[in-house]
């Protein structure tokens, strides 16, 4: 794989900046954020004098932890524009989640709030490896979800040519590689994996194509998935954080020269973790829920916003910025068979140490005599006998028991058979009676 790392004067001068200097940025913009959204949102307003605090209250950056959370449901109850801290006319952009649970989540931007997240998903880019004049594929999808305007935007400002495929035509992706050449990928790790069974299934070996960088986020992903990818592409397979509610994409990326663990961009986002059963801060290093506050979002503040994600905080390596680990999971994505918590990705883990199985799985949950019971459905490799099928099945069932604790059921099924996704790959199949 080519060397990416950063040449002298590539780098924003933030990336590089002191402690002291980052901390007294953050504290003025945190005390901006937190009288912006008090004196502008009633959500906020009404939250904090139920908590019996105030926007002076915060003097420290310690002091945050004396703010109320917001949640998910908080954003669906003031469903659509309740959030909003500045008159509607100025958001010049919405995006909304999937509302595939309840009511869907509203985010809005103004143009200076679109200005700022172009610029730090452009910052991630380029700490992925990126650098002007590289074309990129952009295969998140378009519309309401932030992935693939926020990545297309990013990519645009940092001065790369962006081919907006967005997701699905998977073989016209493929033909589009070919041709177009891109030196980099935005795409889910999960539809990654369905470009390259289509490469393959084209005849054409995915080592041999143009890409030089893979940036994937959108949905957990593992270090052995991560080297899944790069001795199958031969690049650089490098993670990438966001979330709607907090900007988009672009909240956190690895540098390329590292890949250990996401640098934050503490200059806009300010990260917590907290304990997820006490609520109470946790200090870094200690695994956590993570909670994110916007420092410098105009129509949109967000105070303490617990995102679900379990990972902890790193002090600073390769930029001047603390680092988030890998996502290991998210609470509300945690399944508890028999007492035993486990997380999709501790299964993709475990899948990805037997080579006869494919990572295309799902985790299907049933109940038998009032027991809850997990089937994991996963794929075999194309040129495995039924006797390699068996002996990998039965290698999986002893590798969950002694790793995680818990018996679970596998069928190991032909390739094609696991749904594909041109998005967020659906891991968690609950089939269970609903109580």
């Amino acid at each position: 794989m080519l060397d990416m790392s950063p040449r002298p004067g590539d780098l924003d001068q933030i990336e590089t900046v002191s402690a002291d200097e980052l901390r007294e940025l953050q504290l003025d913009r945190l005390r901006w954020s937190i009288r912006h959204a008090y004196d502008n949102v009633a959500h906020y307003r009404t939250s904090f004098d139920a908590a019996g605090v105030h926007p002076d209250d915060v003097k420290s950056l310690a002091d945050l932890a004396k703010l109320p959370f917001t949640s998910k449901s908080d954003l669906r109850e003031n469903y659509p524009f309740g959030m909003f801290a500045v008159p509607r006319e100025e958001v010049v952009r919405v995006h909304a989640s999937s509302g595939t649970t309840g009511r869907p989540t509203v985010v809005g931007y103004t143009a200076e709030d679109l200005d700022t997240w172009s610029k730090v998903v452009a910052r991630s880019i380029r700490a992925a490896g990126g650098r002007r004049g590289h074309i990129l594929h952009n295969a998140y999808g378009y519309g309401l979800f932030t992935g693939g305007l926020g990545a297309h935007a990013g990519a645009e400002k940092l001065g790369c040519t962006v081919v907006p495929v967005s997701g699905g035509m998977t073989e016209r992706q493929v033909q589009l590689i070919r041709d177009f050449q891109p030196d980099i990928i935005m795409v889910t790790p999960s539809y990654m994996l369905s470009l390259i069974d289509e490469m393959e299934r084209q005849g054409i070996d995915p080592r041999s194509t143009s890409l030089k960088v893979g940036i994937f986020g959108a949905e957990p992903w593992t270090n052995d998935m991560r080297a899944e990818m790069e001795q199958r592409l031969d690049i650089h397979a490098v993670d990438i954080y966001g979330l709607s509610e907090i900007i988009g994409p672009g909240v956190a990326s690895e540098c390329v020269e590292t890949k250990d663990g996401l640098t934050v961009w503490e200059d806009h986002f300010y990260p917590e973790i907290v304990d997820p059963e006490t609520l109470q801060p946790v200090p870094d290093g200690q695994e956590g829920e993570l909670v994110f506050t916007s420092l410098t979002k105009q129509a949109m503040p967000i105070i303490r916003y617990r995102t679900r994600d379990l990972t902890r905080l790193l002090p600073p390596t390769a930029r001047s910025m603390r680092r988030i680990e890998k996502i290991t999971g998210r609470t509300d994505d945690m399944i508890i068979l028999r007492g035993v918590n486990l997380f999709p990705t501790q299964i993709e883990e475990i899948i990805l140490q037997v080579p006869a199985l494919s990572p295309h799985f799902q985790c299907v949950l049933s109940r038998r005599d009032k027991l809850d019971e997990l089937t994991v459905r996963v794929e075999h490799r194309s040129g495995c006998t039924s006797a390699d099928a068996n002996d990998a099945s039965a290698a999986l069932k002893r590798l969950v028991k002694n790793k995680i604790g818990v018996s679970v059921n596998i069928e190991v099924v032909v390739p094609d058979a696991v749904e594909r996704s041109a998005g967020k790959m659906r891991r968690i199949v609950d089939q269970r009676p609903i109580r």
